[in-house]
């Protein structure tokens, strides 16, 4: 298959070269995704598009939110509500997997924009000092804005991977670029976008796929994992929990994912205002069942929109594998 360049106009020969490189590794799909995300950046500060009522586009939205805080009071417990990072601990029961695997460790870390502050990537690398783990998954949403530069961003995720033990899977949120892709593997981060990798104990091993974001570009391409030989127990890396059906019916054991940051900004008892997915609530925070498929959402570790939480604390998760039997 030749390459064929689809923006028509000229552009510089380092978008030429990053054109060819996401068409020799994703094919067609790589350049749709840069077409979208073009298409968004062009159109971000268009005050008439219907997407500027979202306000994860709105520019103004940060500043209007933290008045609101301050006026009642609450903006520097806020703040620091952001920074006091939580570890927790989750069992993740997977069906069919090898004895090898029990108590296999798998640091989760989302929703991290990084380059919201200048705070958050000295407290992330302070709090995971001394995490003992197997492998690390990150689900996506290392940059703060949906648009724009991605330098901040891919600077701050060089300065976090630092302290990451190999290996490192990550897949892309709705707030991240397809750009990220060559500059988290030259530093060591391998990125998913609908692409499967085997975890190898011995002679087992677990099959992770990890999908493009299926919340905002929809490129996410979910495989039937059960048709698939050798049948391995497979886990499935999403940004948003938004493709729990499909995955359950496509055969997947489990699935882990991000995006909602369990509300961010909750009622007391944590009780979300919004979660921005079309989810049941019970699937935007924390482990769920769907079927005979386990998930877990996490709460994420950073922040977006504004650097604050209110009754829902940032979270790094921890999840010990459990070998079930099938059935």
């Amino acid at each position: 298959m030749t390459f064929d360049r689809v923006a028509s106009a000229p552009i510089a020969p380092a978008e030429a070269e990053l054109e060819r490189a996401l068409f020799d590794r994703f094919g067609r799909r790589g350049l749709d995704r840069l077409a979208i995300e073009r298409h968004r950046d062009a159109h971000a500060r268009d005050l008439f598009s219907k997407r500027w009522l979202h306000l994860e586009e709105w520019y103004r939205a940060p500043g209007l939110i933290r008045v609101c805080l301050r006026l009642v009071g609450m903006l520097g417990r806020a703040r620091r509500n952001a920074l006091t990072l939580r570890i927790v601990e989750n069992e993740l029961p997977i069906a069919g997997l090898d004895a090898a695997f029990d108590d296999f460790r798998l640091l989760h870390l989302t929703d991290l924009h990084v380059d919201i502050n200048d705070v958050i990537v000295p407290a992330l690398i302070d709090r995971l000092r001394g995490i003992d783990y197997d492998a690390c998954v990150l689900t996506g949403d290392y940059r703060a804005k949906t648009f724009g530069e991605i330098d901040a961003a891919i600077d701050g995720m060089r300065r976090l991977r630092a302290v990451l033990a190999d290996p490192i899977y990550a897949v892309l949120g709705n707030h991240d670029s397809i750009r990220f892709v060559p500059a988290f593997e030259s530093f060591g981060i391998r990125a998913l976008v609908n692409e499967t990798v085997l975890i190898r104990r011995g002679n087992a091993a677990l099959r992770v796929v990890g999908i493009d974001d299926a919340h905002w570009f929809r490129l996410h391409d979910i495989p039937d994992v059960a048709a698939l030989r050798p049948r391995l127990p497979s886990l499935l890396l999403s940004h948003t929990p938004e493709p729990y059906r499909r995955a359950a019916e496509a055969g997947f054991d489990a699935m882990l994912c991000g995006h909602t940051h369990g509300g961010q900004i909750c009622l007391p008892g944590g009780q979300p205002i919004t979660l921005d997915a079309h989810v049941p609530r019970r699937f935007g925070r924390g482990a769920w069942r769907y079927g005979r498929m386990v998930g877990y959402t996490s709460p994420g570790a950073g922040t977006s929109i504004v650097d604050v939480r209110i009754n829902c604390p940032p979270e790094i998760t921890l999840h010990r594998l459990r070998a079930q039997p099938v059935g």
